[in-house]
C-alpha cells in the first residue's frame, strides 16, 4: 500500500525522457511496461489518483480482462492497440467508469499511451 499523504511535491512542466525509467507493470503481461509520473493510487482504501505511461513492446499480448473500482482515462499518444478485437491509432481516447470490464489487449507494432486513474 503506497501511503498518498507522502508523496514527493508535483513535478515542474518540462521535457520526459522516453527512453529511460520504465518497469514491467507489476501483474501484467510481459512486454506490458509503465512510467509513472505522478501520485499513487491506494486500492484498498479506495483513495488516490496517479498518472503514468504504459508502453506495450512490439508484438505484445495481454489476454486478460480488467474490471477495476476506479476512473480511468487513457490517451493513445504513439502506434496501434487492440482491445477486445477493436483496433485503435493514435490518436485515440478511452474514459472508463468502475466496473467497465476493458481487454483483452494486443499491440502488433507497439504503442505509448498516457492512463490516469482516480477515485472520486
Amino acid at each position: 500500500m503506497t501511503d498518498i499523504h507522502s508523496l514527493k511535491p508535483p513535478v515542474p512542466f518540462g521535457p520526459v525522457d522516453l527512453d529511460s525509467g520504465w518497469e514491467q507493470v507489476p501483474g501484467g503481461a510481459e512486454g506490458v511496461e509503465q512510467k509513472m509520473l505522478s501520485g499513487a493510487l491506494d486500492e484498498p482504501a479506495q483513495v488516490g489518483v496517479r498518472t503514468r505511461l504504459i508502453r506495450f513492446r512490439a508484438g505484445t499480448v495481454a489476454n486478460d480482462v480488467f474490471v477495476h473500482d476506479y476512473w480511468e482515462e487513457v490517451y493513445l499518444i504513439d502506434g496501434h492497440l487492440n482491445v477486445g478485437g477493436d483496433d485503435f491509432h493514435a490518436p485515440s481516447y478511452a474514459c472508463r467508469p468502475p466496473g467497465t470490464p476493458h481487454g483483452p489487449f494486443a499491440s502488433p507494432e507497439g504503442c505509448v499511451f498516457f492512463e490516469i486513474q482516480y477515485y472520486v
